[in-house]
């Protein structure tokens, strides 16, 4: 893939000094655990529509994965092609993965949500070569949606169908003409450390996506220190919950089991029951989602008092966590709960730390993970003091190496900073927390309102089970602030209990939203992000309130 290789070269004795890249790719970790463990579960995943179950151990995974990228092999896939899969978290994911690498091909996870529109133009940005898609999932006919844009589409040289029949289902990619005997053929056929082996497009909060590209050596220099801070060794048994499309279930979900030997665990379809249930049987140890699944499960638990005992760490990413919501988790799960933050781009860059005092854990996003570096500038690109609320930028060694012929938009400077287009404040320990999305500030009259900080508060009140602040435009103010609230079943919130509820929790009243909308569901990225330009389009597009609170 087309990657600025000069930039990549100035990066490579820095981080091969300090140790962070080590050239390794995903393959070597793979063979280490079958040369030590072969007999070890490496992957459990059941189909929650079917109950199908399937479980692999570390000698499985690595003959099956050796029968699919021969498969495509034999189908003209070589080093560089790309190969995209819109699958849910079925065994399927990470087998085509792992079987990618063993050719230098490039792996492209799509989200399953994906339709016409984004699959047409990811794919053809992309010039994949071969497609996977479910039969169905949830009701839908994926391969007639894929019939629907095909012709758009000219690289496109194989669609094979995950439950489907015949010779483009997944099953006949098991069977490749060489048999079992050419499994030798693969070896040394992977990736270079600086290879491109994953593209990824952005979950578009900001309605964009961009095709992230990332190596063995940026993705994996992230995993070793996030690993070490939370302790996870060959021992633990890591749950997916999250789509393994998004960044947060593919490196953790994915790559991390096996870089560490573990035993990953995948969810397709999120209910909180199910979660449980699995955490229970599996005996998983740790877990990682957006808000809504630790809210979810700590309710769960909380209501029908069937405990996750095994459960040692839930990180909780991909959205600024609400500080009520991590005392509620810690007492219903028993586990420990830890904030992060992080980008397509760049993996989790900061975490909080299991032993972190409560203030940190509930009033923070945490500190850089080794390797990585943060900093908050103000609009002249110098650093702001501490407490000050200004942009954040990171640089290190899992920033990714590019936008897929975008290189336009990659924000990254001359020193490496890339701007990540989130407003932080970092306090004197150098944590930070997270304050919104450049895009998603409000301000109000010349004055920015503490988005997070009204979110936060709204959360405490009984009757809220999510919610959301956005800008709306005002002829004299410029914006007003709108409160998206989705409530918890049975409960209802007026205008005027929101604004009693905040004034009593002694917000300054310039902060207080003019108006309050009650949504059943809130719009979301595929990785459970709110979208928040969805929200402002919807505000945007109301009338304005009789009479406005100020």
């Amino acid at each position: 893939m087309d990657i600025d290789r000069k930039r990549l070269a100035g990066r490579r004795p820095a981080m091969r000094a300090e140790g962070h890249w080590r050239d390794e790719t995903l393959l070597d970790h793979l063979a280490r655990a079958v040369a030590r463990t072969p007999d070890k579960a490496a992957l459990v995943a059941k189909r929650s529509e079917t109950g199908d179950e399937a479980r692999f151990s570390y000698r499985e995974l690595d003959r099956v994965s050796d029968l699919v990228a021969l498969s495509l092999r034999e189908r003209g896939v070589g080093r560089g092609d790309v190969v995209s899969f819109q699958l849910p978290n079925w065994w399927e994911f990470p087998v085509l993965h792992i079987a990618c690498l063993k050719l230098g091909a490039v792996s492209n996870p799509l989200m399953v949500i994906f339709r016409e529109r984004e699959l047409g133009f990811m794919l053809g940005l992309a010039e994949t070569k071969v497609l996977v898609v479910p039969a169905r999932f949830r009701g839908f006919d994926y391969p007639a949606m894929v019939a629907g844009v095909r012709d758009r589409l000219p690289a496109l040289r194989h669609v094979f169908v995950a439950g489907g029949e015949g010779e483009t289902a997944f099953d006949a990619l098991l069977a490749p003409r060489s048999g079992e005997e050419g499994r030798a053929s693969l070896r040394g056929q992977g990736p270079s450390p600086d290879d491109v082996i994953q593209l990824l497009y952005t979950s578009g909060t900001t309605g964009e996506p961009k095709g992230v590209m990332h190596t063995s050596n940026t993705m994996l220099s992230n995993l070793a220190p996030f690993a070490e801070r939370l302790g996870l060794g060959a021992e633990d048994v890591i749950h997916m919950p999250s789509p393994l499309a998004h960044q947060l279930g593919f490196m953790y979900g994915v790559v991390l089991p096996v870089m560490l030997g573990a035993t990953a665990v995948l969810q397709d379809v999120f209910a909180a029951a199910e979660m449980a249930r699995q955490i229970r049987d599996e005996r998983a140890t740790f877990t990682m989602g957006a808000t809504p699944f630790l809210n979810d499960l700590a309710d769960h638990v909380a209501r029908t008092g069937q405990g996750t005992p095994s459960l040692r760490v839930f990180v909780s990413a991909g959205a600024p966590i609400p500080r009520p919501l991590v005392a509620k988790a810690r007492q219903a799960l028993g586990a420990a709960v830890v904030s992060a933050w992080g980008m397509s781009e760049n993996g989790a860059v900061t975490t909080t730390r299991p032993g972190d005092p409560e203030e940190k854990t509930t009033s923070t996003d945490g500190c850089p993970l080794p390797g990585m570096e943060v900093r908050v500038v103000d609009a002249d690109g110098r650093a702001a003091p501490a407490g000050e609320e200004g942009r954040l930028q990171a640089r290190g060694c899992s920033n990714f190496v590019g936008y897929l012929k975008r290189p336009d938009l990659d924000t990254t400077d001359a020193e490496g900073w890339f701007d990540t287009g989130d407003l932080a404040r970092m306090d004197a320990d150098g944590y930070i927390r997270i304050a919104g999305r450049s895009k998603d500030i409000v301000i109000r009259g010349g004055e920015n309102i503490p988005v997070v900080e009204v979110e936060g508060l709204l959360f405490k009140h009984p009757a809220v089970a999510e919610v959301a602040v956005v800008g709306y435009p005002d002829e004299r103010l410029g914006e007003r602030a709108c409160a998206f609230v989705r409530l918890r079943e049975g409960a209802g919130l007026s205008f005027e209990e929101m604004v009693g509820h905040l004034e009593a929790q002694r917000m300054a009243r310039q902060y207080v939203p003019e108006r309050l909308e009650i949504v059943e569901e809130m719009p979301r990225t595929p990785s459970g992000k709110i979208q928040k330009f969805r929200l402002r389009e919807m505000a945007g597009s109301l009338r304005p309130p009789a009479s406005p609170a100020r």
